[in-house]
């Protein structure tokens, strides 16, 4: 929201009073004076004119999650366990999952109270590269690199994926690069050239890579600089 607009909407003055109020030098923004009327002001941020608070920041939460198989990428859900009662109860009401595993695959998982920053990560045309070490049933072939290279047609949704790269560690384990995260996209790539996945791991989102040493169930905080990288996008 406009700085202009929260003081008008919680300070009971008009619109051109609060312009006036912000170009004298009067508004702070997290501690700084800001004299930009027209400043977009999350609310993670505070607001402040004088010894008066207009509006209290938000804590802004980013977390990275080691998600195990079995576990839901939900909220609640009345059979299985979800991803949500591996983190305390006082922050569940407030976070939602961005970029969604689903029940059998494992690794990296952000969840946040953020949700522009979120849109950012998960929006197919942002083209942020998503790493994946992947078990098939069948051996890898060099026609699969290929098809992946070129992009593989998804009738559902009407497209072609964006070209994904294959990096071949085994005859049926690779690690696979891609930049949309669509459902179940990479599932879905490997059945389209005759193969089966047995085995999902996520181990990056862009500048976010999940630490070897983080056990399965167990989450920690994003640095500040994992939480920039997406924004720089």
């Amino acid at each position: 929201m406009k700085l202009s607009r929260i003081l008008s909407n919680q300070n009971g003055v008009s619109r051109q009073q609060a312009i006036r109020t912000i170009a004298a030098g009067q508004v702070y923004v997290d501690g700084e004076v800001c004299t930009d009327a027209a400043r977009e002001v999350s609310r993670f941020e505070s607001v402040v004119v004088g010894d008066q608070v207009i509006q209290r920041a938000v804590a802004a939460h980013y977390l990275m999650l080691n998600k195990p198989a079995g576990y839901l990428s939900a909220t609640k859900d009345k059979t299985h366990p979800t991803v949500m009662e591996l983190v305390p109860g006082e922050l569940r009401p407030h976070l939602h999952i961005a970029g969604r595993l689903d029940r059998a695959s494992t690794g990296l998982l952000i969840m946040t109270n953020d949700g522009n920053w979120s849109r950012r990560l998960t929006e197919p045309a942002v083209k942020i590269p998503k790493v994946y070490r992947v078990k098939t049933l069948q051996p890898i072939s060099k026609e699969t690199e290929q098809r992946f290279a070129e992009g593989i047609w998804f009738s559902w949704e009407g497209l072609t994926t964006s070209p994904a790269a294959i990096e071949q560690l085994a005859p049926c384990e690779a690690r696979v690069t891609i930049f949309e995260g669509r459902y179940h996209q990479v599932k879905r790539m490997f059945h389209a050239v005759g193969n089966r996945v047995t085995s999902l791991h996520r181990e990056r989102i862009g500048g976010i890579t999940l630490p070897a040493q983080l056990p399965q169930g167990a989450y920690q905080s994003l640095t500040p600089a994992q939480v920039a990288s997406v924004r720089r996008r």
